[in-house]
C-alpha cells in the first residue's frame, strides 16, 4: 500500500465507515499498485451523479451482497476512481469531494485547482 497522504501531503483522514469504502475497505482511500481504477477521491454521492454513474456502465446504486457491497446512496461518502470523477468533471456532474481525505495520487490523474472546484471541506 502507498503511504497515506492526502493532496496536501498530510495524514489521509477516512472518507467512509458507513459503507465502508476504499479500494482496501479500510474506509480510506488508499491505494497501491494493484488498485488500477485509482480509487483516491472521496466524494459525496448525489442522486445526479449515482444516474450518471449508472448510464455511463458502473450502476454504484444497486447493491451486491455478494461483493459486501451495499449499494450507494445520495449523501453517502465514497471512494470514487479518479478518472471517473475527472469525466464527470467535464460533463459538469462531478460530486463534490473532501481534499483532506483525497489521497495524492489522484494528482496523478486529475489536476488540484480541478478538485478544489469541487471541495467541501476547505474554503
Amino acid at each position: 500500500m502507498d503511504e497515506s497522504l492526502n493532496v496536501f501531503d498530510e495524514p489521509l483522514l477516512s472518507c467512509s465507515e458507513s459503507p465502508v469504502t476504499g479500494f482496501f475497505r479500510d474506509g480510506c482511500c488508499n491505494t497501491s499498485d494493484e488498485d488500477f481504477g485509482s480509487h483516491t477521491v472521496c466524494v459525496e454521492v448525489t442522486q445526479d451523479f449515482l444516474d450518471y454513474s449508472r448510464f455511463r456502465g458502473n450502476d454504484l446504486s444497486t447493491p451486491m451482497p455478494d461483493f459486501g457491497f451495499p449499494g450507494l446512496q445520495a449523501g453517502d461518502r465514497w471512494c470514487l476512481c479518479a478518472s471517473r470523477w475527472l469525466e464527470a468533471y467535464e460533463q459538469g456532474m462531478a460530486p463534490k469531494i473532501f481534499l483532506t481525505r483525497t489521497h495524492k495520487r489522484a494528482l496523478e490523474i486529475v489536476e488540484l485547482e480541478k478538485l478544489k472546484e469541487y471541495a467541501a471541506d476547505i474554503n
